[in-house]
């Protein structure tokens, strides 16, 4: 049910708490091959098949001996093998005996040390080994339950899956994965002023980039669009792209006319389609935004300036996205950081600024604002590294001053 909506919005962080609020993880699984589950969500927890590496492994070149406790220098064997990974030496070590064994060979039974090989002197011809140099403690042997032992839980359900997650699994011989599905996103991009990139413009006309931009930052954050529409401001045209977006979708976005103009049409449609849940944010940018329902459909009305558009898809889109998912909802990381120069503002709405990451000789971690951070301009955007977090009541701003801002990198692993 509608509620009473704030003159100035909701708070972002109020804001997101209602959406999450409202989110239920979509049902079901599929089973996929390791090398197509990058990015998606773990449905159910993995566990070791067996121990890994399921033997004891030399850590270094050297020679494996059957001493356990550290020889003194001038202690010679004899050279009876070789190990090396792949081809282990079968016969079990006696005292007085050595093998020469490569990083990550098995060691055999009876071995319990390897020295490495910059403290001792071969002799073919003899075959035999000299200590020259002084051995510590480490025996330099790997555990055959180092990585895993069998049983141990690799990966708990709901996690989303990186490079090293993935590594982990494959080096544990898990071929495929039960993932949870992924949301299937409908765009809607709305506005009579919009052209395509490269066609002629009329007077007043734009080219339009909206649904370039989200659909790019979308595949960045791990999330396709299944379908993409752009449509004229003409509700009947609207109500029925609508419709056939949340017939398809498991999640509806729009972008442009949520706002109150004569052509803003978004708002009005929800509530006669669905449910408008929340409408206008108290930020800059983002204040025209909506959420609620299409049906049984979630629905976010974002914004129809450009970078308006990215920062509260970045905000409120894509932890829905996350939880529909079924994951842990992850935000952006946050750090505080100084400003490189002064910033003008005036009070009034919190902001998230666009800046870019400096470090100075110091190692202190600054932030550059460059520009215009007008709303329209998707140049504030391009290469910027940082969120600047800036409260409703902070005015202009000193270089130096501190503040907090969200990290705009993704994790490699």
């Amino acid at each position: 049910m509608a509620e009473p909506f704030p003159r100035e919005g909701l708070p972002l962080e109020e804001a997101r708490r209602r959406v999450l609020a409202a989110i239920t993880p979509l049902q079901g699984a599929e089973r996929l091959p390791l090398g197509l589950c990058l990015g998606r969500v773990s449905a159910e927890p993995v566990r070791a098949p067996e121990a890994v590496p399921g033997f004891r492994a030399s850590i270094m070149d050297g020679y494996a001996i059957a001493e356990a406790e550290a020889p003194s220098p001038g202690r010679r064997w004899s050279l009876v093998g070789r190990s090396a990974p792949g081809a282990p030496y079968a016969t079990v070590l006696a005292a007085g005996e050595a093998i020469r064994i490569l990083t990550g060979a098995p060691l055999p039974e009876g071995a319990e040390r390897v020295l490495p090989q910059e403290l001792v002197t071969p002799d073919p011809a003899a075959d035999s080994l000299l200590l020259t140099g002084e051995v510590g403690p480490n025996p330099w042997i790997r555990s055959p339950e180092e990585e895993a032992a069998a049983g141990d839980e690799l990966l708990p359900a709901g996690v989303r899956l990186g490079a090293a997650a993935l590594g982990r699994l494959a080096s544990c011989g898990v071929a495929t994965l039960l993932v949870s599905p992924q949301p299937r996103v409908g765009l809607l991009i709305s506005g009579d002023e919009l052209v395509a990139a490269g066609a002629a413009r009329g007077p007043g006309q734009i080219w339009e980039s909206n649904g370039t931009l989200l659909r790019a930052l979308l595949e960045r954050l791990g999330y396709g669009v299944s379908e993409q529409r752009v449509v004229a401001d003409d509700p009947q045209a609207l109500r029925r792209a609508l419709r056939e977006l949340a017939s398809g979708c498991d999640v509806v976005v729009s972008t442009g006319g949520v706002s109150a103009g004569d052509s803003d049409w978004i708002r009005p449609l929800l509530a006669e389609l669905g449910e408008v849940g929340f409408w206008k944010l108290f930020l800059k940018p983002g204040r025209p935004f909506a959420f609620g329902r299409l049906g049984t459909r979630p629905f976010f009305g974002l914004p129809g300036n450009p970078v308006a558009a990215a920062i509260t898809a970045l905000q409120l889109l894509w932890p829905a996205l996350q939880q529909l998912e079924g994951g842990e909802v992850v935000l952006l990381p946050r750090l505080k950081v100084r400003l490189a120069s002064a910033l003008k503002r005036g009070a009034g709405r919190p902001e998230l600024a666009r800046a870019r990451l400096q470090v100075d000789g110091d190692g202190a971690l600054l932030a550059q604002v460059e520009g215009s951070q007008a709303s329209s301009r998707i140049g504030s955007l391009q290469g910027a590294d940082l969120l600047l977090e800036i409260p409703a009541e902070t005015g202009a701003l000193e270089a130096g001053a501190e503040l907090w801002a969200q990290m705009l990198r993704l994790p490699l692993l």
